[in-house]
């Protein structure tokens, strides 16, 4: 598990969209705060899932609406990939 999964995913995000990783808290909601539409919400995934190394189910997308929801799924992913 990264050290700072949080900082990580911030960073992350924000490359992807274009905006600064202070500008994002686990509160900020993709569709409504940052504008992400539903190629950018595809971007995010793919990012993830290559930087940690993980697999986001199709199903789990959609609900993953907040830069915390993001940071849950990747703990729970990592977390089933270290069993």
């Amino acid at each position: 598990m990264p050290q700072n999964l949080e900082q990580e995913v911030k960073e992350l995000i924000a490359g992807v969209i274009g905006r600064e990783p202070e500008e994002l808290k686990l509160e900020t909601n993709f569709w409504k705060d940052l504008g992400v539409d539903s190629i950018k919400a595809i971007e995010i995934t793919v990012a993830i899932e290559r930087k940690f190394k993980v697999s986001v189910r199709d199903e789990e997308i959609p609900k993953i609406t907040t830069v915390g929801q993001a940071v849950a799924v990747i703990k729970g992913a990592l977390e089933k990939k270290a069993k």
